[in-house]
């Protein structure tokens, strides 16, 4: 059976207005990112880490999907056992969307997570007090969002997927974090979604050439062509 794997990132929900830090010189929304994202930033000063958090998952309460949750979405329900979707963000704007079934490689910012027992709580939009704790083991509770400097235990989900899947696409990844590129040599047939070529690294080597299709547009812009692209795939003997 044909299985697409789709990898997104920042640029998905960008366009839905959600900030991306890798844009504004080491600041989101004013803040260090190396402060609030980091181990040791969560070691330093927990109170403020916990406040930007809050503020994070406070701010996706009111934004919507655009078109191209909305694609992800419909492919979906139109392909169920055959699309595996995955992303680097932690909102939930692909479940607002409609999506049942993603994997959020980075964590998400509508669940808090028990330091001790690892048990996980979805809170929403709700606020986390510094001094919460797990109402299992009464450990220390903190943000469900992968830090720097410690592990993403579903990248384990995302080599699987990679096995399984005969098409992989990327959309809005600049693939600084997670190597697109690498990824994309490893398929046939590949596509990239992204509004700018981006380097590999210091290779000299545009990512987008290590892609079948390259659709250089913002991701809500590329749904009709991304979505012929992929029924065509599956629909193909």
């Amino acid at each position: 059976m044909k299985k697409v794997l789709i990898l997104s990132g920042a640029g998905l929900s960008a366009e839905s207005g959600i900030s991306t830090f890798r844009d504004s010189d080491g600041l989101w929304e004013n803040y260090d990112v190396m402060e609030v994202c980091s181990t040791q930033g969560w070691a330093k000063d927990r109170a403020l880490v916990t406040e930007f958090y809050n503020a994070r998952r406070k701010d996706i309460e009111t934004k919507l999907p655009n078109e191209a949750h909305k694609l992800l979405a419909r492919l979906q329900k139109r392909y169920p056992k055959q699309i595996l979707n995955m992303t680097q963000n932690v909102d939930n704007l692909l479940e607002k969307a409609g999506c049942t079934e993603v994997t959020h490689l980075h964590g998400t910012l509508t669940d808090l997570r028990c330091e001790s027992c690892g048990e996980v709580f979805n809170v929403g939009y709700m606020p986390q007090e510094v001094d919460d704790t797990c109402t299992f083991c009464s450990g220390a509770i903190r943000h469900n969002v992968v830090m720097f400097g410690e592990m993403a235990p579903k990248y384990e989900n995302l080599e699987i997927a990679i096995e399984e899947a005969t098409l992989f696409i990327a959309i809005g990844t600049s693939g600084q974090v997670i190597d697109i590129s690498a990824i994309a040599n490893r398929f046939e047939h590949a596509i990239l979604v992204n509004p700018k070529q981006e380097k590999h690294g210091s290779s000299g080597y545009n990512i987008d050439e290590f892609f079948e299709y390259f659709i250089q547009e913002k991701a809500s812009v590329a749904v009709d062509e991304l979505e012929t692209l992929i029924d065509d795939f599956l629909t193909q003997e």
